[in-house]
């Protein structure tokens, strides 16, 4: 049977393993270059890449395109949205779908790399060979001819890297340490800072000197991230068997309450995708939205548009330190909400959201005059302690949740609830052309109001099951 990394004696920072650290290191790096890539893409396809003169240099865009406008079609059929043809008409739903399908994608492939690591390579190979890739990809942003080329490789790349890492996360702690749920928030913090400081870089590189620069920056970042995870190696978990090795360890069954956990596990994937589409749509139709309303001319100067995910990350990093300290206070004093409920009061939090900017969005329309900033950071402020109470606590949920047999693999699928989530805001975004303000973005209120219901009934129905299991007396295996 599998037993928890016990790190070496003395080496806590704050409370914490100090391979935790390392970790958050190398993901705030990680994330840096992907938020550096995602706070450019939608704006350099829109104002560079899609135009003619320079779209025919791509190689292989058109069956690249082909294929991202066959995929949304069909989703467009099975979901009753649309006929389904003629998907990618213009240049700014061309743009959509491809960030859309860029954003998902990143988020599909953990689950693939996950496997690879628990089977045949191990975390740490994984880990680093998903590095090298997507440094390749962002490099290789800088040619138009391997755009094609560059989101592959930022596809294996993610999916290597991303899922491994942050199971690495949880194997530092035993499955009763309540430090887990902590140490995955102070996970994403990491994530948020390395977002405030990722679009003021490659944003100013990208928007105000050249694309191709704003690309490379965020290369430099992910190289620098392989670096502090392979420095810090000493400190996180060993390897565990794997392959022939694997096979003749001991092994512990699948009970079935190991397979209804996982299947309750697996149905949550797109209520908790509903109740991040507002969050999502900030690296997609926000930007062009914000672009088109926002007054973002300051003391004469015009404010690179990608600036918002910044705006949005120094919030986030409020709220999530924020939510933090809230449920540590709340502790204290009375017993705290099983996860499941912290993720219902998230989502009817970040509900509010996408209706200020309805709301925004029906003032212009009144008035003609553009939008105040004031709104945008409503916005971010309410999405953002929406988004605080929802993402790391459902990573901890699943961490927590899952078998430890499919630990690796359970991360990689908790990422599929981003995956369904962007893959929709990829179709949804390109309606913003076609839809008013006010009616776009009251939609995704509506949509994540109505995920905030379904976790409800799925609390009522399975918070027991998705319980830790020493609270109601399941029997424990020795270690």
């Amino acid at each position: 049977m599998t037993t928890a990394f016990v790190p070496p004696a003395g080496k806590d920072i704050l409370g914490h393993p100090r391979g935790l650290w390392y970790l958050v290191f190398a993901e705030a790096w990680e994330r840096f270059s992907y938020y550096g890539m995602q706070a450019l893409l939608v704006l350099y396809l829109t104002q560079y890449l899609l135009l003619p003169e320079h779209v025919g240099a791509v190689a292989g865009f058109e069956q690249f395109k082909g294929a991202v406008a066959a995929a949304y079609g069909w989703l467009s059929q099975v979901f009753g949205i649309g006929d389904g043809s003629n998907e990618l008409a213009t240049p700014i739903a061309t743009a959509a779908a491809i960030t859309g399908v860029y954003s998902a994608g990143v988020y599909a492939t953990p689950m693939i790399g996950g496997w690879i690591a628990d089977r045949f390579l191990g975390r740490t190979v994984t880990v680093a060979l998903g590095a090298l890739f997507m440094v390749a990809g962002h490099f290789l942003m800088a040619f138009d001819v391997a755009f094609v080329a560059a989101i592959a490789c930022l596809f294996i790349g993610v999916g290597l890297f991303k899922g491994n890492i942050a199971s690495q996360v949880g194997e530092l702690y035993g499955p009763d340490d309540l430090r887990r749920t902590t140490a995955y928030q102070t996970f994403l913090l990491g994530v948020q800072i390395a977002v405030i400081v990722a679009p003021i870089v490659t944003g100013f590189l990208g928007e105000k000197i050249a694309w191709h620069y704003g690309f490379g920056a965020a290369g430099v970042g992910m190289a620098i991230a392989l670096v502090v995870y392979l420095w810090g190696r000493k400190y996180l978990p060993p390897e565990q068997p794997r392959g022939r090795a694997a096979a003749g360890a001991p092994k512990d069954k699948l009970t079935s309450r190991d397979w209804a956990t996982m299947a309750v596990l697996i149905a949550m994937l797109p209520i908790l995708a509903a109740t991040a589409i507002g969050n999502q749509e900030i690296f997609n139709a926000y930007l062009l939205w914000g672009e088109q309303n926002y007054n973002l001319v300051f003391f004469g100067e015009t404010m690179p548009v990608s600036w918002l995910v910044s705006l949005d990350a120094i919030i986030s990093t409020i709220t999530v330190g924020g939510a933090l300290v809230f449920w540590s206070v709340y502790a204290k004093y009375w017993k705290e909400p099983d996860e499941i409920i912290k993720l219902a009061i998230g989502a009817v939090i970040a509900a509010g959201a996408p209706m200020i900017l309805a709301l925004a969005s029906a003032n212009r329309a009144v008035t003609g005059e553009p939008v105040s900033l004031l709104w945008g950071i409503g916005f971010h402020v309410v999405n953002d302690i929406g988004f605080a109470m929802i993402f790391p606590v459902g990573l901890a949920l699943f961490s927590r949740a899952a078998p430890r047999q499919v630990g690796g693999l359970f991360i990689g699928i908790y990422y599929l609830h981003l995956f369904i989530c962007n893959l929709a805001t990829g179709k949804v975004a390109g309606m913003i052309e076609t839809m008013d303000g006010f009616s776009f973005w009251a939609m995704h209120a509506m949509v994540i109001a109505a995920g905030a219901v379904a976790l409800v009934v799925f609390a009522v129905l399975f918070n027991k099951l998705l319980a830790p299991k020493a609270a109601d007396a399941a029997p424990t295996a020795p270690a």
